[in-house]
């Protein structure tokens, strides 16, 4: 009898024993459910340079070899008084007065004259979802304007905004010269990182002697890795992508020309304005656009 109750002791055992590994495995397997270490999004990569090249036949271009408005399938117009974020003086119209083509040149004009409350108008054509643009080479020929209180520019803006208003989806400054400091012309970029509101932004200029009185080639190339601008093919700016995010580089989206002279504004007036220069014209000769080669 000694023998079948220890068996009996036993089994009881086994069967505790049993139960209690079923039970430590189902609290480990509890803790295996427990959230795992946080894995944190990689980082924007640095891109290579690639040294892409261009076609040498424009995907897009404007020779304004034609008479009257400037072509409508190619080009709108901002119109308004509003100061435009600058304090500007000048009221953007669609007037023949302010933007005409003829004998091969297009010309942008600023006049001394009053509408709705304004003092000067001028004209801001723009190729927004007529003309948009991600990467390539932008060439823009032209003869800017002259005196105290001009402030032209040949400039490229996001189309769809898609990082948020301003700096934040950038913008691309082609070509821009204020009057009171004749002869220099600047390159630029601004973004959420790198603007004139932080006085952080990323720029060059450069001593053009006939700015004013001959054309000159103002040109950008753009590529997942750098926007370089050039004068007459000279090269004058380089902005490389750090790859750290839109903050830094807002640049992966389509973008669109602009084309203008404002009057005043807190950069093209910080001298003054001289009502006696009026009216003055920015003369371009051509907009053309290259498509960058994928490689």
């Amino acid at each position: 009898m000694a023998t079948i109750r220890e068996s009996k002791r036993q089994v009881v055992f086994k069967r505790t024993a049993l139960l209690c590994f079923a039970l430590l495995a189902i609290s480990c397997g509890s803790k295996s459910e427990a959230p795992g270490p946080i894995i944190t999004a990689p980082k924007p990569q640095v891109p290579v340079d690639k040294n892409w090249s261009f076609e040498t036949t424009p995907v897009w271009a404007d020779e304004f070899n034609y008479t009257g408005e400037p072509d409508p399938a190619k080009w709108g117009y901002d119109i308004g008084g509003s100061g435009w974020g600058n304090n500007e003086l000048q009221y953007y119209t669609d007037s023949r007065s302010n933007s005409n083509v003829a004998d091969g040149t297009l010309k942008i004009t600023a006049r001394k004259e009053n509408m709705q409350g304004k003092e000067y108008t001028s004209a801001r054509l723009v190729s927004k979802d007529k003309g948009d643009f991600l990467y390539g080479r932008f060439e823009i020929k032209a003869k800017l304007p002259t005196g105290r209180g001009t402030w032209p520019a040949l400039w490229m803006l996001p189309t769809d905004w898609a990082y948020g208003g301003w700096p934040k989806s950038g913008e691309i400054d082609i070509m821009e010269h204020v009057g009171y400091d004749q002869n220099r012309v600047h390159i630029t970029v601004h973004t959420e990182a790198y603007n004139h509101g932080k006085n952080t932004q990323k720029g060059k200029s450069k001593i053009i002697e006939t700015a004013s009185t001959a054309f000159h080639l103002y040109r950008v190339d753009w590529t997942p890795y750098a926007i370089r601008g050039y004068i007459d093919d000279q090269p004058v700016f380089e902005f490389i992508n750090e790859g750290k995010g839109f903050e830094e580089w807002p640049f992966d989206k389509k973008f669109h020309f602009l084309m203008n002279i404002a009057v005043g504004g807190n950069w093209g007036g910080a001298e003054g304005v001289d009502p006696a220069v009026y009216p003055q014209s920015m003369e371009v000769d051509y907009v053309r656009v290259y498509e960058m080669i994928e490689k």
